[in-house]
């Protein structure tokens, strides 16, 4: 029997990243019951519900599931050029809804979903990964109590090795999870593009969310369209700030290499390594330096969904956000083929 604070979630998409970060979260959550789990790989998803959610009821069809499992709450994990149709079809029925970044691959679609959920009176979140990091919190209200004076630029630096989840290199041997992941990414069109629209999704999360600024024009270049690896993406932001980021998902360099910079009128923000080391400069002097885990953790995606439900907690990464996301990453890619300079609304 289910208390009347309970909350049944389904997970469609219950594969390689829903069963490390997503399942976890969820089947440890006082709040949520787990009623549903749906892939289309039967075995791999016995063995995924063995190992966390044993006795949960499986689909290998979502329309099936959509229809049979008695559901408050959907959580979307599958390739991206399926979250739009699928996430249609869900608020239609008037679930609450977590989809995974990027929210959908075309910004129409986006801002039909944010109209769907507000029609219909229900949360719908993006788990984009800097909202829910503790350092992106400490810059944006750094940035937005006026620290740093006015923002005037923004460098984001990112460089790793992608390949093998585009299926041009071997998967590692040590990597984590219950189940390996499906190779979708390898076709543009179920990806929705390349790195960028993938890894990238997660810089431009960071510019919009930490700055509280949307942008308004946005020029890119690439390596190969749709299927890149390789982006260079300048934005000009509403206050004027100007951004670069560079985000390489082929590098042979060994590791993943994070620099990012925010420079204001009076003070500098910098970000370096994967431990996100912070240092938080007013003219030459260092006034605050930690590292992500040197701060008090934000809740997860689902953790803060809930609680967002609950009216505990504002939604982190709500559908507008996911949706200014998408917004810039179409416009990137647009522009990376026409070698123009893409103007938003």
């Amino acid at each position: 029997m289910l208390s009347s604070s309970t909350y049944r979630i389904g997970v469609l998409g219950a594969g390689w990243f829903a069963s490390r970060r997503h399942i976890p979260e969820i089947v440890k959550h006082p709040e949520l019951h787990l009623a549903a789990l749906c892939r289309r790989d039967e075995a791999q998803l016995k063995s995924i519900r063995d190992q966390l959610a044993p006795d949960t009821p499986l689909y290998t069809d979502w329309r099936k599931m959509l229809a049979e499992a008695e559901l408050d709450i959907l959580l979307i994990a599958t390739p991206h050029a399926l979250h739009y149709e699928q996430a249609k079809v869900a608020l239609e029925q008037g679930l609450h809804l977590i989809v995974e970044k990027p929210m959908t691959v075309r910004s129409e679609e986006a801002g039909e979903l944010c109209r769907l959920a507000e029609r219909q009176g229900v949360q719908l979140g993006v788990a984009l990964n800097p909202p829910y990091w503790a350092h992106c919190h400490r810059i944006r209200d750094c940035i937005a109590n006026g620290e740093l004076g006015n923002l005037e630029a923004v460098s984001m630096f990112w460089t790793g090795n992608a390949e093998f989840v585009f299926g041009e290199a071997p998967r590692p041997a040590d990597l984590p999870g219950i189940v390996p992941p499906t190779m979708y990414r390898a076709d543009p069109q179920l990806c929705g593009g390349g790195y960028l629209i993938d890894g990238g999704s997660h810089l431009i999360s960071e510019i919009l969310f930490v700055t509280g600024q949307p942008a308004v024009s946005v020029q890119c270049q690439m390596d190969e369209t749709p299927s890149d690896r390789r982006a260079v993406v300048t934005l000009v932001l509403e206050n004027g700030a100007m951004v670069c980021v560079t985000c390489v998902g082929d590098s042979r360099s060994g590791g993943r290499r994070v620099s990012h910079l925010f420079a204001g009128s009076q003070g500098t923000i910098r970000v370096e390594g994967f431990d996100f080391l912070t240092t938080i400069e007013r003219g030459s002097e260092t006034a605050e330096s930690f590292r992500e885990r040197d701060l008090p953790p934000i809740p997860g995606p689902v953790t803060n969904f809930v609680d967002a439900l609950t009216g505990r907690a504002q939604l982190f990464s709500p559908a507008e956000h996911g949706a200014q996301v998408v917004a810039v990453i179409e416009a990137a890619y647009q522009s990376a083929s026409t070698g123009q300079t893409v103007r938003l609304q």
